[in-house]
């Protein structure tokens, strides 16, 4: 499958939607909505609502997340915001602020 790439010198301001993998390097202000897997990549920031399968987090999140798979913050990621998944993943190092409602959706 193909990735969408938003580069590390890249701002996307408004909504965004692909149906294939999206991985954030650069900066997405307003909304993120895939069919596919997102990835935001340590450096990547996100401050948006955001609508995907599953996220990898490396980077940062301010905003509400809901993932129809899986949800996971790896060392060094943060979310600020509430968090919707039926699998939800934190790894030591991760950092977490709001409120996560663990349902399939």
């Amino acid at each position: 499958m193909a990735t969408t790439i938003v580069g590390p010198t890249i701002t996307v301001d408004g909504s965004f939607k692909s149906e294939e993998d999206v991985s954030v390097q650069g900066k997405v202000r307003g909304s993120i909505e895939t069919t596919a897997d997102l990835i935001v990549e340590e450096g990547g920031t996100i401050e948006a609502e955001v609508s995907t399968r599953s996220i990898d987090v490396h980077g940062t999140i301010i905003g509400n997340v809901t993932a129809s798979d899986r949800f996971q913050i790896h060392p060094g990621g943060s979310v600020s915001g509430d968090v919707r998944a039926p699998r939800v993943v934190l790894e030591d190092g991760g950092k977490y602020k709001g409120h996560i409602e663990m349902t399939n959706i």
